[in-house]
């Protein structure tokens, strides 16, 4: 009997990981931000986090149908860019934003520079840039919540960081700290428990979906650097409350970590998440808008490239003959 044997390059290791196992441990580590989200904000947070979803996964399908791509929208990586999107909305945002945002995100930013670990910044961080600079007004109309009395009040600035960039001065009390560990006052609507994401990015890391080094260099860089730059002069940062507010958790561990659009060596990683850091102070506390997390890993994505070329490891074996 004749033996038909495959001969392909090394390594030759077989494993059991695969992309789908990844991105489902990723689904899993949202889950208590995206419960808690709903919870505060309602049954539109439910239907936007549901809109982003699909339309993120019927613009992957439709496309690589389209291009005569393999169909790749089993693997979860279009509902994570689903999910990450709607968590980057407000609340209340009309329905039409997170269609176009998934479809930006999918086809513009990821399917047309080759797929799945081709594009060459975060997807659901791009759609949100395009969108805050396409339509302004809908993406900064934050809803305030009693999650006792239930009432819900729609305004421009509801924000902690709107409220700090306004009023430097500000001194948050107890129920400010608790407000930004469980229950923000407005935001976007993964911003609503640090907690949640908190616990979420410690999953990933227990599982080693991703490497620590990004999320711990960048919230501790952060946390220096906004002490050292403090809002009313240096050495005056209040870092805690820095840290809690805004997307600064939602970034560092499920946004600044993609595999595609951050660097593969661990002094890259470290690298990646101290440029992030910084930059979102800088952001923050002279920039013009409230939030730097977002632009700031963008424009760290956009280094990546650079800092994997100049950040290698020396070659087993290769050195200086003695």
């Amino acid at each position: 009997m004749e033996i038909i044997l495959t001969v392909s390059s090394p390594p030759h290791i077989y494993g059991s990981d695969t992309i789908q196992k990844r991105m489902r441990d990723v689904l899993i580590a949202l889950s208590p931000a995206c419960i808690f989200g709903i919870y505060h904000y309602g049954s539109h947070a439910f239907t936007t986090i549901a809109v982003s979803v699909i339309s993120a996964m019927i613009a992957e399908y439709f496309y690589q149908k389209i291009a005569r791509k393999t169909i790749t929208v089993k693997d979860y990586s279009a509902a994570i860019t689903g999910v990450l999107l709607a968590f980057n909305l407000p609340p209340d945002v009309p329905l039409w934003i997170p269609v176009i945002g998934s479809f930006f995100a999918i086809i513009a930013v990821k399917q047309l520079f080759g797929g799945l670990g081709s594009n060459f910044m975060n997807p659901a961080l791009a759609a949100r840039a395009f969108l805050l600079a396409s339509f302004p007004v809908q993406m900064t109309q934050w809803t305030t919540h009693d999650a006792i009395t239930g009432a819900t009040d729609a305004v421009s600035s509801a924000t902690y960081l709107a409220l700090i960039k306004a009023n430097p001065q500000f001194v948050p009390e107890l129920s400010d700290y608790l407000s930004v560990l469980f229950w923000k006052i407005g935001g976007c609507i993964g911003e609503t428990s640090a907690f949640a994401l908190i616990a979420g990015g410690i999953y990933l890391i227990v599982r080693r979906v991703i490497n620590w080094r990004i999320p711990v260099f960048y919230i501790g860089s952060f946390a220096i650097f906004s002490f050292i730059f403090g809002r009313t002069g240096f050495f005056s940062g209040n870092v805690l409350f820095e840290c809690l507010s805004g997307g600064l958790m939602l970034g560092a561990f499920f946004m600044a970590t993609d595999y595609a659009t951050s660097p593969i060596t661990p002094l890259g990683k470290v690298i990646m998440g101290t440029g992030c850091g910084f930059l979102t102070v800088m952001i923050r506390f002279y920039g013009g808008y409230p939030e730097g997390v977002s632009y700031a890993i963008l424009i760290m994505n956009l280094f990546v490239p650079m800092i994997d070329k100049y950040v290698k490891p020396r070659i087993y074996g290769k050195g200086k003959l003695i």
